[in-house]
């Protein structure tokens, strides 16, 4: 099969054997493949990753010896693969296994492939009615939607969302529903523009966080920061009132800078996020809460995925998917 390898800052295309599933796995055929902002900075150096790319996925299962009415169904993956074995996994949060694999990212080969093995409790059914471009957009909208369950949000939580990214925007879009009044500050006009076609109340972000507090009239209860920036954290402490809480979406292989002084008298929450529940982003995709086609930048296939790449690596650019 042909998939996609990175290597110290290398992208090739390479020839390898099609996997067989073990115990307790199935074997997908990936039908596309959504290009992450992760995937750039794996590519960066970013936690000294070598190997096949790629997290974001629908697929079609080919085998599934032990779960044979999965076999010609659809699906989408969780992306952690917990031991199974150690308090967190007994517990129920294999994402925070200390010996978890990640697919794609962390000692398990990822989506940018023809085919992939994966265990079977870690795929979700994908409803016949949604299309493979609005699913394959059902991990990074899980990632988004995590705010809101690690989050007590209101109607009346003054949240700002600060980045207008791929992520910022499925955060704005997913979580308006629980607070219909929060902001989305960005840099690109057309990006807001997407969000604000689905009802989101947004404002440009300027170079100035000083001067963004201005026009926003005062701090924010919640400030979830997706900037992508190194220093997106420290905007966002300037964003957000006393007591309240910092929700970091930003993996970058860039160290950030942190004022500890304003995080302390401020007496401000810092929360980090990660993945989230992938039948939420299901049931959000296919009950048409959030629409995320307008996302969609350009589709490549497999064969001319480093075309694909300098396409997503361009600043401001929308979601590139690979079709397989």
């Amino acid at each position: 099969m042909q998939a996609v390898w990175f290597q110290e800052g290398k992208v090739t295309l390479v020839e390898q054997p099609t996997p067989r599933p073990g115990a307790g796995e199935a074997l997908l055929r990936v039908r596309c493949a959504g290009i992450c902002n992760t995937d750039l900075e794996l590519l960066a150096g970013y936690y000294g990753f070598a190997g096949v790319p790629g997290h974001e996925l629908v697929a079609e299962v080919v085998q599934a010896p032990e779960a044979p009415e999965l076999v010609g169904r659809r699906v989408v993956a969780d992306i952690n693969l917990g031991c199974g074995e150690c308090p967190r996994c007994r517990a129920g949060d294999p994402r925070h296994c200390p010996r978890r694999r990640v697919v794609g990212i962390k000692d398990h080969p990822g989506a940018f492939a023809e085919y992939l093995c994966l265990p079977t409790g870690n795929l979700h059914l994908v409803p016949e009615e949604l299309a493979d471009q609005r699913a394959v957009f059902c991990e990074p909208l899980a990632a988004a939607l995590e705010v809101g369950q690690q989050v007590h949000l209101t109607g009346r939580t003054r949240l700002l969302v600060l980045g207008d990214g791929k992520l910022g925007l499925l955060a704005a879009l997913g979580l308006r529903h629980w607070c219909p009044g929060l902001v989305l500050a960005g840099r690109h006009p057309d990006k807001l523009a997407v969000a604000q076609a689905q009802g989101v109340r947004t404002i440009s972000a300027g170079d100035d966080p000083r001067e963004l507090l201005q026009r926003l009239g005062g701090p924010f209860q919640v400030v979830v920061e997706a900037t992508g920036r190194p220093q997106g954290l420290a905007w966002a402490l300037e964003l957000v009132e006393p007591e309240g809480t910092v929700v970091a979406k930003t993996t970058s292989h860039q160290p950030s800078r942190l004022d500890l002084a304003r995080l302390v008298v401020n007496e401000v929450n810092l929360l980090g996020s990660r993945c989230g529940d992938m039948a939420l982003a299901l049931h959000f995709l296919a009950e048409g809460l959030v629409d995320p086609t307008p996302l969609i930048e350009a589709t490549y296939p497999l064969a001319r995925f480093p075309e694909a790449l300098e396409r997503a690596r361009r600043p401001g650019a929308r979601k590139v998917i690979v079709e397989m």
